[in-house]
């Protein structure tokens, strides 16, 4: 019998073994996982589920029955320790082994730690610690600005926490969105009563607070990290697989091995709009980048050349996120800034390379149309209503 193995039991892995099905796999389906849940999804994590706002069932990718109706072995509570390209093996941590035909690697990424003790953000249980804490009250320190640190510390406020957030860079969402969007991120947690100390480095982090490079000492009742995340490629690293940042792949997700595909935030993928190769951490990259996977373990002309997109919902903002901001020279904006009703384009070279919607909704396609279009356009149309 054919045997496809998924290491990696997430959105990017049970996608996969769903499509598989779908596109009518009738082999044998292995789905390994380290967590002892199954496959569940990571945003509600550091939104609703960490606020309280929704149930714990929601999170997960399928129904508990879902696995055995369709016939995917779920291996939860291991840890893939080797591959043996030759061979054609998984090594598990319980000292077995899981022959597979077609292999995909869907590990994700482990957040990175700074030294003392800290909560990180990465999984259910994470959430929910951090979540007890909140309900405690007190002052809560944040370390980092980026996403994770900014949901966390909206949610801290909302559980009526005393917040302060800790970021060597000028703005929030410096790298992510720049300086221009970063500004309105800054005024909406400090409208909000966050206490932001920008351009702010972290020495150690200790039981009763964080030490500062500068040497000050701030207390806290508690400290959430969310200071960016390293793809796990150890596994692919020490099979003997190509790797950059993450899992290098072409773009039909498959890696230096014919064999063997990557999908999620561990992959590298290269991007046919782009030209290069690229890693994007974002929940839609797990949720499309799976199935492309999986067509491709199926011998498919599959392609993933999904524009790169994101949300977020931090008090009463909301907003989508499109595209790539890299070498950006102008930012144009439709509608109002100050009323969080606009989009926001990103432009190179007058084309749209990236653009957000705050408040607005059903202009995704439209944005990535623009993205895609590479077309010359006039700023003054864009900010046009």
């Amino acid at each position: 019998m054919t045997t496809h193995v998924i290491v990696g039991a997430g959105l990017a892995g049970a996608k996969a073994a769903q499509t598989l099905r779908e596109e009518g796999f009738d082999g044998e389906i292995v789905l390994i996982g380290a967590e002892s849940d199954r496959p569940y999804e990571r945003p509600p994590l550091s939104k609703g589920y960490l606020q309280g706002k929704s149930e714990r069932e929601k999170i997960f990718v399928h129904p508990s029955g879902w696995y055995a109706e369709h016939d995917v072995r779920l291996r939860l509570g291991l840890r893939a320790t080797g591959v043996d390209l030759d061979q054609h093996v998984v090594r598990l941590d319980d000292g077995s082994s899981q022959p597979y035909n077609k292999l995909l690697i869907a590990t994700g990424a482990t957040p990175r730690r700074l030294p003392g003790p800290a909560h990180y953000l990465r999984t259910v249980g994470d959430s929910e610690a951090i979540r007890e804490r909140f309900a405690a009250g007190g002052r809560v320190i944040v370390v980092g600005a980026g996403w994770i640190g900014l949901e966390s510390a909206a949610a801290a406020r909302q559980a009526g926490c005393e917040v302060t957030i800790l970021e060597p860079e000028p703005t929030p969402l410096h790298r992510a969105l720049g300086p221009e969007l970063g500004d309105v991120f800054a005024a909406l947690h400090r409208r909000h009563g966050v206490e932001l100390r920008l351009g702010t480095g972290v020495a150690d982090i200790t039981e009763t607070g964080v030490r500062l490079s500068t040497g000050e000492r701030l207390g806290a009742d508690v400290v959430v990290a969310g200071v960016g995340a390293v793809p796990e490629t150890g596994l692919a690293r020490e099979a003997g697989l190509e790797v950059g940042e993450g899992i290098l792949t072409d773009a039909s997700l498959r890696t230096s091995h014919p064999d063997v595909f990557a999908a999620g935030d561990v992959a590298e993928a290269f991007h046919p709009l782009y030209g290069r190769r690229i890693r994007v951490e974002h929940w839609a990259n797990a949720l499309n980048g799976g199935p492309v996977a999986a067509r491709a373990m199926l011998g498919q002309d599959a392609v993933y050349d999904k524009i790169p997109y994101f949300y977020t919902d931090q008090y009463e903002l909301g907003m989508e996120f499109s595209g790539d901001i890299t070498g950006y020279d102008e930012v144009v904006y439709r509608g109002s800034v100050e009323d969080l009703d606009f989009i926001a384009y990103w432009l190179r070279d007058r084309r749209v390379i990236a653009g957000m919607n705050v408040n607005r909704w059903d202009v995704v396609r439209e944005i990535q149309d623009l993205i895609r279009s590479g077309a010359a356009i006039d700023p003054k149309e864009l900010s046009s209503d």
